[in-house]
C-alpha cells in the first residue's frame, strides 16, 4: 500500500513540475497574462482533466511555483551552517553562500525577473524573502560591535544583497557563481563581523 501510495505521490510531483516549467517557459516566450491552460497543458504534453486534477487555474499554479521556488530559498540558506555557532565573516567561502548555488541552480526560474509581464508576486516576493531569512534566521554582529538600529541594519544589507542578486541575474549571470560569491564575501566583510545562524524557531 506504502509502495503504491509513493508512487503516486512521484507521479503526482513529477506531473506538477512538468507544469510549473511549461509555465515558466511559456513566460518568457509570450508573458504571463497571454499563456492560457491550453498552452500550459500542449507545452507539457497533458491534458486539460490531469492539469485540473493539480490546480484549479493558472493562479493557482503560479502561486504554488512561487511558494515552493521561495521555500526552497529558505531552506537553502541554512546549509552550510551550524546552528548556534558564530562564523566570523574573514572565514567566510563559497559553500558559505549556498543561497547563490540555489538560485544558480535554479536560474531558469529566477530569470523570470528580466521579464516584464511576469509571475505576479515575484518582484516583491523575492527581495522580502530575502528579508524574511535574514529577520529570522540571522543574528550580525556589526564591525566594532558598532551600536545600530538592527531591525533597519538587516533592511540595509537584505535590500543590498537582493540589489546585487538582481544585477547578475539581469547580466545573464556574467561572472561565475564563485567570482559572484567572492564579491558579496569582501563586501560583507566591510560592515559585518560575525554571523549567527539561529535557523527557523
Amino acid at each position: 500500500m506504502n509502495i503504491n501510495q509513493n508512487s503516486t505521490s512521484r507521479r503526482q510531483n513529477r506531473t506538477k513540475e512538468h507544469l510549473k516549467q511549461a509555465l515558466i517557459e511559456l513566460i518568457k516566450e509570450k508573458g504571463y497574462h497571454s499563456a492560457t491552460v491550453k498552452d500550459i497543458v500542449d507545452y507539457a504534453a497533458y491534458n486539460r482533466s490531469t492539469f485540473y486534477i493539480h490546480y484549479q487555474d493558472k493562479i493557482e499554479l503560479a502561486e504554488d511555483l512561487l511558494v515552493s521556488m521561495f521555500l526552497g530559498l529558505e531552506a537553502s540558506v541554512g546549509k552550510p551552517y551550524v546552528p548556534g555557532r558564530k562564523v566570523y565573516t574573514s572565514t567566510l567561502d563559497a559553500p558559505s553562500f549556498n543561497i547563490v548555488s540555489y538560485i544558480y541552480n535554479n536560474r531558469n526560474f529566477f530569470e523570470l525577473i528580466n521579464y516584464h509581464d511576469t509571475l505576479p508576486g515575484l518582484y516583491t516576493r523575492f527581495p522580502q524573502t530575502i528579508l524574511k531569512i535574514y529577520q529570522e534566521q540571522f543574528i550580525f554582529e556589526t564591525i566594532n560591535k558598532i551600536p545600530v538600529n538592527m531591525d533597519y541594519f538587516k533592511r540595509y544589507t537584505a535590500y543590498g544583497f537582493y540589489g546585487l542578486l538582481h544585477h547578475w541575474i539581469q547580466n545573464g549571470f556574467k561572472e561565475t557563481k564563485e567570482e559572484f560569491i567572492q564579491e558579496v564575501i569582501d563586501l560583507t566583510k566591510t560592515h559585518i563581523y560575525s554571523l549567527e545562524f539561529i535557523g527557523n524557531n
